[in-house]
């Protein structure tokens, strides 16, 4: 039927819609009753996690970053195809016809990335934008009102332009210690 692989390789299984998490675990119980653990890996939904700011208040969001999309990382032999495409949910594989075909070692590593296997942190979303009015709520600064000039969105963080002593200063504060004017 295919030919049969002896390497772990990386591969995209589509679900149907909203039922990624349900094809996971039913194909993590499926490997485990069948005897698979030497065929097939790992199975991955890959989320992202967003930090959205709104009215001050921070909120952290979850989101998938391929709806419908599981990765299998497995060695693809006839017994391997077969136990992934018949679990529950899942619809088939990404490839031509009964031809899976294996995410490249770059899309592996951007999608790991992403996802925060590489434990980056979760990315900030502010919204504000150069030339937003800000007012400090908290802080050395607190009161004080001006125009952002930079948003460091991987720290968190924000630069503005406030009146020190008569003289024009940029000074960098944290996006919570901030209201949208």
């Amino acid at each position: 039927m295919m030919e049969s692989s002896s390497e772990r390789r990386w591969y995209i299984v589509q679900t149907y819609a909203g039922y990624e998490n349900r094809v996971k675990a039913n194909l993590e119980q499926r490997i485990a009753t069948m005897g698979m653990e030497e065929e097939i890996f790992s199975v991955l939904v890959p989320v992202e996690e967003r930090v959205f700011v709104k009215d001050g208040k921070s909120k952290k969001v979850t989101r998938k970053l391929y709806p419908s999309y599981v990765l299998v990382e497995m060695k693809l032999n006839d017994q391997s195809w077969y136990v992934v495409r018949h679990t529950p949910g899942v619809t088939g594989f990404v490839g031509a016809g009964n031809h899976p075909i294996p995410l490249s070692e770059k899309e592996i590593k951007e999608i790991m990335s992403k996802i925060g296997k590489d434990h980056a942190k979760p990315k900030i979303e502010m919204n504000l934008k150069p030339g937003d009015i800000v007012k400090v709520k908290s802080g050395p600064f607190e009161g004080q009102v001006g125009p952002v000039v930079e948003i460091v969105p991987e720290k968190g963080k924000v630069k503005f332009t406030i009146t020190v002593f008569g003289r024009e200063t940029v000074v960098e504060t944290d996006y919570t210690e901030l209201d949208k004017l």
